[in-house]
């Protein structure tokens, strides 16, 4: 089986890579041997790259350019299926770059599948696609997928899935598997989430020295771990499924179970509060944080995941509340996951990054 993978170098795309390719990880699909291209802006070495990382062929393609649909076309032609996993995130203010990498991309991505004559696109959506909760019991993928107005990240991927929906309704013959998981996380990604969420000059270790944590106790999320998003990947490809899947592990994480992650006494503050101090922070560009992940954080819908377990056959092998701990313990170590996007976060490093961006945004003297 040949099999693309978009956004490979990822937190999600290192783990699919795994469960592909990695047989200490999990087997290939259908019994098969796999070859896997992997799709990036930024390919790693594949001389220096950890396994499976060198056994993948790599394409670079930046999904928003001009001539995007035309180099993935090329990639994908003589593959079975195609993983789109590429979503960004940074620059975090700005939406409309942000935009043509999420909505654009994906249409670039759909639209190549279908000339290269690939038979089966798996979707990596998000339970961010669906619309604020009503109440707290979990919803099936019935669920409107209109999102939460004030996420950007949840406008695109409910977009994302009105591309789907007419895709499907043009190619009948085309194969279309959406995956909707709820907040990922190992802890190889635990310096690119910081990279997202932290002021460039505070240290890694400030996750280990957090005394108390302002939150609405209200708060409720569905995380899953990487390892089993991507073991959902490949139970996908093996039977060729169609389709939206939520995907969540139990039990569903609170403000209270993040405290504890982080070692922090939990403060309530009411969402609002919460929203607003977030919201003054990133205008002064104190924050890197949107306040628009908090509207999510929220609003969110917990997911019942009844069809992924009957259908799929999948289960989560790793509780919500691990999953958080690693990706926390990742935040505070620092694990190098052997590519570009996973690389170490340093302070030293950051502040390059800034005052290179400082630099390069000046405009000429007249």
């Amino acid at each position: 089986m040949r099999v693309a993978v978009t956004g490979a170098t990822g937190n999600l795309g290192t783990a699919v890579l795994r469960r592909l390719l990695d047989p200490g990880t999990g087997r290939a699909p259908a019994g098969e041997s796999t070859t896997v291209t992997g799709v990036v802006r930024r390919p790693p070495d594949p001389t220096t790259a950890p396994e499976p990382l060198g056994r993948v062929d790599w394409v670079a393609v930046d999904l928003a350019s001009d001539d995007a649909e035309r180099v993935l076309a090329e990639a994908f032609e003589g593959h079975d299926a195609v993983v789109h996993l590429a979503w960004g995130f940074q620059p975090g203010r700005d939406d409309a770059r942000l935009r043509a990498t999420a909505v654009d991309g994906t249409l670039n991505v759909a639209r190549a599948a279908v000339r290269a004559g690939v038979p089966h696109l798996v979707h990596m959506s998000s339970v961010g696609a669906y619309a604020p909760r009503v109440s707290l019991d979990p919803v099936d993928e019935s669920y409107p997928t209109t999102g939460v107005p004030g996420s950007a990240y949840s406008r695109d991927k409910s977009d994302v899935e009105r591309i789907l929906d007419g895709l499907e309704a043009e190619h009948p013959g085309l194969a279309v598997a959406r995956l909707r998981p709820g907040l990922v996380g190992q802890a190889e990604a635990g310096s690119a989430l910081l990279r997202y969420a932290l002021p460039a000059l505070v240290p890694r270790v400030a996750v280990r020295a957090v005394p108390v944590l302002p939150m609405d106790r209200g708060t409720v999320v569905p995380v899953v771990h990487a390892h089993d998003v991507a073991d959902a990947v490949r139970r996908v490809l093996e039977q060729r499924a169609t389709g939206p899947f939520n995907l969540a592990a139990e039990p569903p994480v609170t403000a209270e179970d993040i405290a504890t992650a982080l070692g922090a006494r939990l403060v309530h503050v009411p969402a609002a509060v919460v929203r607003r101090a977030a919201a003054l922070a990133w205008h002064a560009r104190v924050s890197r944080l949107d306040p628009g992940w908090l509207d999510l954080a929220h609003t969110v819908p917990l997911v019942d995941t009844t069809r992924a377990r009957t259908e799929l056959g999948w289960g989560p092998g790793i509780s919500a509340t691990d999953a958080l701990a690693d990706a926390v313990a990742g935040m505070a170590e620092g694990p190098d996951g052997g590519t570009p996007v996973l690389r170490p976060r340093t302070v030293a490093g950051e502040a390059r990054r800034l005052l290179t961006g400082l630099s390069t945004s000046r405009r000429p003297t007249p």
